[in-house]
């Protein structure tokens, strides 16, 4: 069915951020960094961090997706960009909450091309067209994916002003 959905509820990207870094913490990399893709990262990268006891995280803001199966050509870097002195010579691990097309994680993991020690990805899902192979992945799947932080509408239609359903 074209319509189907895989659903990752709170409880379950709990099971799923942790089981993630056990592969990392198992594969015996120890990474120095970790570099979240925002938006959909962030909550990725900071349960890794916890749980691997990382507290180097770091932020690349990448815009690629625009809506629900809508996306720009190509992935766009956002200000402000990570410093690469501050990534230099580190074991980093990128993380996000889905590669889809991989085009995203490409781009973060060429941008720390040479400069850093090792680079290496961890996602909660991968879809089998990714032109990243990830080296940790949760689950793999064909399907769209509501993540918690996402499946609701914003509160605000644009930055500072309430939505008109909100009672705004």
């Amino acid at each position: 069915m074209a319509d189907e959905r895989e659903t990752l509820t709170w409880e379950l990207f709990g099971t799923a951020s942790r089981e993630l870094a056990v592969q990392v913490a198992d594969s015996g990399y120890r990474p120095d960094i970790i570099l979240s893709i925002a938006r959909g990262g962030l909550f990725v990268a900071g349960a890794l961090g916890y749980a691997l006891g990382v507290k180097n995280l770091h932020v690349m803001n990448v815009e690629f997706y625009t809506g629900v199966g809508e996306r720009l050509p190509m992935p766009v870097v956002l200000p402000p960009v990570p410093n690469v002195v501050d990534l230099s010579g580190a074991n980093v691990l990128v993380a996000d909450d889905v590669a889809d097309t991989g085009a995203t994680l490409k781009l973060v993991r060429d941008f720390c091309g040479d400069k850093v020690a090792e680079v290496r990805t961890a996602v909660v899902y991968e879809k089998p067209h990714s032109e990243v192979a990830c080296e940790y992945v949760w689950r793999r799947t064909g399907r769209w994916i509501n993540f918690p932080w996402s499946t609701l509408p914003p509160l605000v239609d644009e930055p500072g002003r309430v939505a008109e359903a909100q009672g705004g």
